[in-house]
């Protein structure tokens, strides 16, 4: 998600119970951003994903 939105998604999240779910978030926006932009923002989407599918809970 963008930055715009993490206010939002944690209070979302603490509504359901997942208090500190964790989120991947790139900068906003996104809508006029060239393709190099993009790339970059998808690499730093990936670099903030990859860990949170790995993590083991516990």
């Amino acid at each position: 998600m963008t930055d715009r939105f993490v206010v939002t998604a944690k209070a979302v999240a603490a509504v359901n119970g997942l208090k500190d779910y964790p989120f991947a978030v790139i900068a906003h926006p996104i809508a006029n951003n060239d393709d190099a932009v993009l790339r970059e923002k998808a690499r730093i989407a990936v670099d903030a994903i990859v860990p949170l599918l790995i993590k083991r809970p516990g």
